[in-house]
């Protein structure tokens, strides 16, 4: 009865805001700074109350997302789809390969990688699809890109890497059509683990939610293309996560994600996050001012051959619309946390 009437007397908007503060605090140990964010955390709470584009909903749906991607880039990076339905009853199992994906498109991180079809579980299969058409993603996370999206499922060709298993997942973070960071997930369905290299694929030591991977990650021979791709479709947007597959000679697209973990995962060290909000909220200009007077400080990249990154500076004013805000260890580009020559 009461949520009830909170629905009916309450704006949507609210709603979305309170629930999106309490959800940050129980994330990350303090209220959210809304009017002037800092950290990547903070923009993406204020995207999934306040932004109401069109654009980030097509980006969202899981099969509208794919007339994006042709539009720039032409359907060869598109996995081949068997099927797409609003009625679970009416996917062709018979006809399916012995391998395939099956995921709603108006949800996040909700799919089924079946790698045997002779082992299915058809009726539990169906099950789930019908639980995800009942479910309106954004009742459970508040972000409103979803709201709206027609709930359909999706069945899809199985990636395959020829390790029998789901395939590494490259996430590029791009802002302004430029990628600053690669989130490496690798075990998806096992022992889930991540990494967070540069786009010069360097290692920065940080990780967000999952445990780091053991040693490091074999750079993907087909990283520069998987650059140039992610950057393509970013080109418009302030930030959007591209994430990608790089299996035998070619690459394939995974989705784009506008507002990653919902704004609660946490990165470690903090400073990573403060880094990708000051590259969120600083614009291009990010990427071309370098702070006078300060040796080394590299603010359009990570860093660049031969400079050195540099802890503690002092704070900026007035810069490329970043106000009087301090930036901590590591400065507004380099690697966080620490000071070493770059190779």
């Amino acid at each position: 009865m009461l949520k009830a009437i909170t629905r009916k007397c309450v704006p949507r908007i609210v709603r979305d805001l309170i629930c999106g503060i309490r959800g940050h605090r129980a994330s990350h140990g303090e209220y959210p700074r809304l009017v002037r964010p800092r950290t990547f955390n903070e923009r993406i709470l204020r995207r999934k109350v306040f932004d109401g584009r069109p654009i980030l909903t097509q980006l969202a749906d899981k099969y509208a997302v794919r007339h994006y991607v042709t539009q720039r880039l032409g359907p060869e990076i598109l996995p081949r789809v068997y099927c797409v339905t609003s009625d679970p009853t009416a996917i062709p199992f018979a006809d399916l390969p012995q391998r395939f994906v099956v995921k709603p498109t108006h949800g996040s991180g909700w799919v089924r990688v079946i790698l045997d079809k002779a082992a299915l579980d058809v009726e539990e299969l169906l099950n789930t699809c019908n639980r995800w058409l009942a479910t309106n993603y954004y009742d459970r996370t508040r972000e409103r890109q979803y709201r709206k999206i027609t709930p359909r499922i999706m069945v899809e060709e199985f990636i395959d890497d020829g390790s029998g298993a789901a395939p590494m997942d490259f996430k590029f973070f791009t802002f302004y059509g430029k990628v600053h960071l690669i989130q490496i997930d690798g075990s998806r369905f096992t022992q889930h683990r991540c990494a967070l290299y540069d786009r010069h694929w360097r290692d920065t030591g940080a990780r967000v939610q999952l445990e780091r991977f053991d040693g490091p990650v074999r750079e993907p021979p087909n990283l520069q293309l998987m650059l140039q791709t992610a950057e393509t479709l970013g080109a418009d947007l302030d930030f959007v996560r591209v994430d990608l597959y790089d299996v035998g000679n070619r690459i394939y697209f995974g989705e784009m994600t506008s507002t990653p973990g919902g704004g609660f995962a946490c990165f470690d060290p903090q400073a990573m996050d403060e880094h990708l909000g000051r590259l969120w909220g600083g614009g291009p200009s990010v990427q071309r001012f370098r702070e006078p007077g300060v040796a080394g400080l590299v603010l359009h990249d990570f860093a660049d051959a031969g400079e050195r990154e540099v802890l503690g500076v002092k704070p900026l004013a007035g810069v490329g619309g970043l106000g009087d805000e301090s930036y901590p260890a590591g400065g507004a580009g380099g690697l966080v946390g620490i000071e070493r020559d770059v190779p």
